[in-house]
């Protein structure tokens, strides 16, 4: 097993959650709504045990929308947790920017920005430069590229649609999270 600690500061795997843990109906709000993608629980749980820090990290547009408020992020996130840990997996950390640009104004927090990360790598002492990004989309991934980290594009979700553009940027592209659990601990 690798330990995520091992040679300094904790690396972690930072994860989208809509797209790339769970099923994307568009604005998830409803705790019943939520289902995880097939073998999502089993990388995360994969990850767990390599030692890796496994941290979701979300745009959540829907709030500054009006669709639907905090508590409701906070009731899909609690069913998340949930259903992970029936697979014996967990995360150690949840960030989400309740903004959307158009409405809100612009804000560090929204992904691709780096202020959720830095709150993290604050929080958990890490090693950005160490860590992975995980999504759907190019937002998701780009981080990794301002902070020095590995970036994976899962095809998952709307992943597909961006994986040519994913491939021009030199990120790599990923059938799913279990094959980007799979890199990320053999790569450790």
């Amino acid at each position: 097993m690798t330990d995520a600690r091992a040679g300094g500061a904790p690396r972690a795997v930072f994860l989208d959650r809509d797209g790339t843990i769970v099923e994307d109906p568009g604005f998830l709000h409803e705790p019943g709504k939520v289902r995880l993608l097939p073998g999502a629980g089993e990388a995360i749980h994969r990850l767990n045990q390599a030692g890796w820090l496994v941290i979701t990290v979300s745009n959540q547009s829907g709030i500054a929308r009006g669709l639907y408020d905090a508590s409701a992020y906070n009731a899909v996130q609690r069913r998340l947790v949930e259903l992970l840990a029936e697979r014996g997996a967990r995360l150690d950390g949840a960030y989400f920017c309740p903004h959307h640009p158009d409405i809100t104004g612009s804000c560090e927090c929204r992904k691709p920005g780096l202020l959720l990360f830095r709150e993290a790598q604050a929080a958990l002492g890490l090693d950005l430069a160490r860590c992975y990004w995980v999504g759907d989309r190019l937002s998701d991934v780009e981080p990794a590229r301002q902070l020095g980290g590995r970036a994976l594009l899962a095809a998952t979700g709307r992943g597909a649609a961006y994986a040519a553009q994913a491939r021009a940027l030199g990120v790599s592209v990923v059938a799913d999270l279990a094959v980007a659990a799979a890199e990320i601990v053999r790569g450790g």
